[in-house]
């Protein structure tokens, strides 16, 4: 905070378990939240009998897996955020896609109508992993069912051995959110109905289009690059039957 000049009477910083034992309880709700946290963590989860009871947890029916408290962190801040809120979570990508409890618990946040977007990272943008996350947003006053999809994927710049954003994938990404509509190869907008079908399954690139990067093969040039090399290799069988010929005679 002090590297982003934000005087220390501007925040409140306090140590604990937030899944076990969270801070801030008497701040709560929360307008806006934005949080980065451990990936695919371990957590007590059905080890500890209380938890399913726990008015975060609770509602979801299930708990995230013992091995894989990613989606417990997002339940805690969905919990504690305000009715006019929004909270941007960075995300390990298999939230978006593993089964059993996490898929149970995507369910219920998407039919609850919770999520609002997803973003797809570049990968290498953070220090000690060069995995390509993502971002969920969450809101609580929605005005229809839908999500935003946003594959963000090639908005980078090389920065030494990292990957940045720059001010325009930035701007861009932002725009995409505002506006909130389809952009071939960058966004897409999904309806509870079309990602039902897909089993809940979040990843980005099962509802943006990715580009087709592969090289375009012009089809008769190539049919005349072997027509060449057919009659070239007929022109050559001639000239080597005739010197076999030579030799036996």
């Amino acid at each position: 905070m002090f590297l982003h000049d934000v005087n220390y009477d501007h925040f409140n910083i306090a140590y604990g378990d937030t899944l076990i034992n969270p801070q801030h309880w008497d701040d709560e709700p929360f307008e806006v939240i934005v949080s980065n946290p451990p990936y695919s963590t371990k957590w007590e989860g059905d080890d500890n009998p209380t938890l399913i009871n726990d008015p975060r947890f609770a509602p979801a029916g299930v708990l995230a897996p013992k091995s894989k408290a990613d989606l417990a962190f997002t339940m805690h801040m969905l919990s504690w955020l305000a009715a006019d809120g929004t909270a941007a979570i960075v995300e390990f990508p298999g939230v978006l896609y593993r089964g059993g409890k996490e898929q149970k618990i995507r369910k219920y946040l998407l039919e609850g109508n919770f999520i609002d977007a997803v973003i797809q990272l570049p990968p290498n943008l953070f220090f000690g992993t060069s995995i390509a996350t993502c971002i969920i947003v969450l809101k609580k006053s929605k005005n229809d069912d839908s999500v935003l999809f946003i594959d963000a994927s090639e908005r980078f710049v090389h920065v030494g051995n990292q990957n940045q954003l720059s001010p325009d994938d930035i701007a861009a990404i932002m725009d995409a959110y505002v506006k909130r509509e389809p952009v071939e190869h960058f966004s897409a907008v999904a309806s509870l109905e079309d990602i039902r079908k897909n089993d809940y399954v979040l990843s980005v690139s099962g509802y943006v289009q990715p580009k087709d990067t592969r090289e375009k093969i012009d089809i008769a040039e190539l049919n005349r690059q072997i027509s060449g090399i057919v009659a070239r290799e007929n022109e050559l069988r001639t000239q080597i039957d005739a010197i076999v010929a030579d030799l036996e005679n």
